[in-house]
């Protein structure tokens, strides 16, 4: 049977979530424990190994590696607190420095979580893929397209050798979100002539130079500002947006894309080379046009939504506001008996936490000898973020392919406290795309 890619996307859509395992009796039923792993103690990779824990009954937290010792203490200490006896890292097992990944990946783990700094996730994802690991993948999982092509091959390694791969998309796993996409993919609004995407937000932390820091400690505790750390935010934050714009187009490929960003607020040499906004044109082959806007300025209006014109209705899924709504010739609303008036009603709602839920997902395919691989959809959103910033940086328009097939190396891979690096701030015009 000959399926079209929105076909098979829908599907496959669908088949995951008929496959969620609901009951925790599943996973008891098999008593061996799984020993997790956490590279990247920071915020975000310590929320991933609370969720990591409360996924399945028999799971311990067994080893963490992180650059900074500090980072992976703070961790320990919360997540002990927390979990108790299912935290069981060993004073041996806390790996520290640039070479921490490595070592942990090379204790006995069975499941390996990924959440450093992004430009380090190639590496990370192949050493953990070659030790025959199950992982979870923080997104975004490369900085340039060098980085991607190495992601996107040993996602291709870890299906070949029956791994589970789970990215960080966290609203992939979000009920809601599958509920509305999945009609937005069954036609319900019918074709999709035009679409918007945003992630506009204020400004985020920074960490002041402290005495000892050498450059390179400095920027890797404000990674979020140096392009070949985190990609710069488009790829960093509002990859999330894009990715559901990817996901309601039935992850298609455009066939162009233009843009624009730039410095208006966050001109400041502690901001690094990264913009503080975006402006984004994805051309489809049937003539649609997606727009995605995304900013980090504080005092403005936010604003994170996908909004999807189609010839027989319109669909508007509001992230903060948790609305989720089609209306029009088929109109329909996700309801779970909450209102939702605003950000906060909707973080009270009985949704389930879309964070948990990937996990839940990843800890029963794994139990159930069913590995999952969100390999081909999680690269193509960041090649489709990836392919923003360059048409931004260089003010050029350019197409899936060349952005695929770029030499641009941002990140320099063999670093050390020592290296000292910098890129220059794009210039639209000057900096030329290559």
């Amino acid at each position: 049977m000959d399926l079209s890619r929105r076909q098979f996307t829908k599907i496959a859509g669908l088949a995951t979530v008929g496959t969620v395992i609901s009951s925790n009796s599943v996973w008891a039923a098999n008593s061996d424990t799984l020993k997790v792993g956490l590279i990247g103690c920071g915020g975000r990779g310590t929320g991933a190994a609370e969720q990591a824990l409360s996924a399945d009954p028999n799971v311990v937290l067994y080893a963490m590696a992180d650059a900074f010792s500090d980072h992976l203490e703070e961790s320990y200490t919360s997540l002990k607190q927390k979990f108790g006896e299912k935290v069981q890292v060993a004073a041996n097992k806390k790996f520290v420095g640039l070479d921490a990944f490595q070592k942990l990946i090379d204790s006995d783990v069975d499941v390996v979580l990924l959440a450093t700094p992004p430009a380090f996730r190639p590496e990370h994802l192949e050493a953990a893929i070659n030790a025959d690991k199950h992982i979870f993948c923080e997104k975004p999982f490369a900085v340039d397209a060098p980085g991607l092509r190495r992601v996107m091959m040993a996602a291709k390694k870890a299906k070949d050798k029956q791994l589970s791969l789970v990215s960080g998309f966290c609203w992939r796993y979000h009920i809601p979100k599958r509920e509305t996409f999945s009609r937005v993919l069954d036609g319900q609004i019918g074709e999709v002539v035009a679409a918007e995407a945003t992630y506009n937000t204020g400004e985020l932390w920074y960490k002041e130079r402290q005495k000892g820091w050498s450059d390179m400690e400095y920027q890797l505790r404000n990674w979020l500002y140096y392009n070949w750390l985190s990609g710069d935010h488009i790829i960093e934050q509002a990859i999330h947006s894009i990715d559901m714009l990817s996901w309601a187009m039935g992850d298609e490929a455009p066939v162009k894309v233009s843009g624009t960003g730039g410095r208006q607020k966050r001109t400041d040499k502690k901001y690094g080379n990264v913009y503080d906004h975006f402006g984004i044109t994805y051309e489809y082959s049937n003539g649609t046009k997606a727009y995605v806007f995304c900013r980090q300025q504080t005092g403005t209006t936010p604003s994170y939504a996908v909004e999807l014109t189609g010839l027989d209705g319109k669909c508007l899924v509001d992230c903060r506001t948790g609305l989720h709504e089609i209306k029009g010739k088929n109109p329909w609303k996700y309801d779970d008996d909450t209102k939702f008036t605003d950000e906060n009603a909707y973080k009270k709602s009985k949704v389930k936490n879309m964070y948990q839920q990937e996990h839940d997902e990843l800890f029963a395919s794994i139990r159930s000898g069913k590995p999952m691989n969100d390999g081909e959809w999680m690269t193509r959103s960041n090649l489709l973020a990836m392919a923003g910033r360059m048409a931004a940086y260089s003010g050029e328009t350019i197409s899936y392919e060349q952005a695929l097939s770029s030499m641009e190396v941002l990140f320099p891979g063999d670093i050390s406290w020592k290296t000292k690096y910098d890129i220059p701030i794009a210039v639209p015009g000057i900096k030329k795309f290559k």
